[in-house]
């Protein structure tokens, strides 16, 4: 069956062109996909069909957006583990580990969330993506929320698509930084490298907010929170990365410079070394229960690899005062 989304046009999105409202409102699938459905007469402006990316939109026009039922993927059932924070009858909230894929893509074709989704919750197998809702990177662990009903999966992915759920990041950033701050700055495909993204000019790539605060500064490292206000690919990691502060540890975006500190332990020194992952976990999450509206929220501690790394740039920076 098909999802509907509906949206009011507010002030921040009066006169934009349509495919570019949708690619602000909609979080769960690309522009290009968004015009597309466009095209194909599955947007409607006040009621009346428009074909055309480029209308340009009214504030307080009611927008709606038919989502094609994806096609059928012959995903298997697979008795992997799942550290289960929270369940009842209409969702499910995780905490991912690293090195555990969402769903199947380009080279993964099991051993993923998604197939341990529909073993551990057969009545998935009827919802779209098995009921998963939103993402995280295969080496970015913490919390996800996964829908187990039809109800409850259209309500979470309208409430992600308006920013009505809290999604909150812990992570070490190499770099002292003074204080916190927003990173306001859309991201795209990288032209160069369709394997990651990258900051766009204004008007080509989605809208992509961040918002972070300073926890602790070590000597050479900052330990930082992170609020989404939105949730593009590998936005974090893109975002702090184009402040000059890149994640420890994350390859793809630069955080590896830090390789060896003057004056380290041994056992931090290789611990800098071993840390072969972006150090980002998903804390918190905050939500709107879908179908008996109470507030949810949870918290998940960091994983321990993030503990000991957290551990030793303290006890560093307290021998270097």
């Amino acid at each position: 069956m098909s999802e509907k989304l509906d949206f009011i046009i507010t002030d921040d999105l009066h006169s934009s062109r349509l495919d570019q409202a949708l690619g602000s409102l909609v979080d769960t699938h690309s522009r290009s996909v968004l015009k597309g459905y466009i095209e194909e007469g599955l947007v409607s402006v006040d009621g009346q069909v428009v074909t055309k990316p480029s209308f340009k939109l009214v504030m307080g026009q009611r927008l709606e957006l038919t989502l094609k039922e994806p096609e059928s993927l012959e995903v298997v059932a697979q008795n992997l583990p799942l550290d289960i924070v929270y369940s009842d009858e209409h969702l499910i909230v995780i905490n991912k580990p690293i090195n555990f894929v969402v769903h199947p893509g380009a080279g993964v074709k099991d051993g993923t969330v998604m197939n341990a989704v529909l073993y551990h919750f057969p009545q998935t197998k009827i919802l779209p993506r098995a009921g998963i809702v939103h993402r995280l990177d295969k080496d970015t662990s913490g919390l996800m929320v996964i829908a187990l009903t039809q109800k409850a999966q259209q309500a979470l992915v309208k409430a992600i698509s308006k920013h009505d759920v809290v999604r909150e990041y812990e992570a070490v950033a190499e770099g002292l930084i003074a204080s916190g701050g927003t990173v306001d700055a859309a991201i795209g495909r990288d032209v160069h490298n369709r394997t990651r993204m990258a900051i766009m000019p204004d008007g080509i790539g989605r809208e992509a907010v961040t918002h972070y605060r300073v926890m602790e500064c070590y000597r050479a490292h900052s330990r930082i929170r992170l609020r989404l206000e939105t949730g593009r690919t590998h936005q974090i990691r893109v975002h702090m990365a184009s402040i000059g502060h890149p994640l420890l540890g994350d390859n793809v975006y630069g955080g590896r410079r830090i390789r060896h500190l003057s004056k380290a332990s041994d056992e931090l020194q290789q611990c800098l070394h071993d840390f072969r992952h972006q150090a980002l976990h998903a804390v918190h999450i905050e939500f709107v229960h879908p179908v008996t509206d109470e507030l949810l929220s949870f918290d998940c501690p960091l994983p321990d690899d993030m503990q000991h790394l957290i551990s030793l740039l303290k006890e560093d920076a307290a021998q270097h005062v």
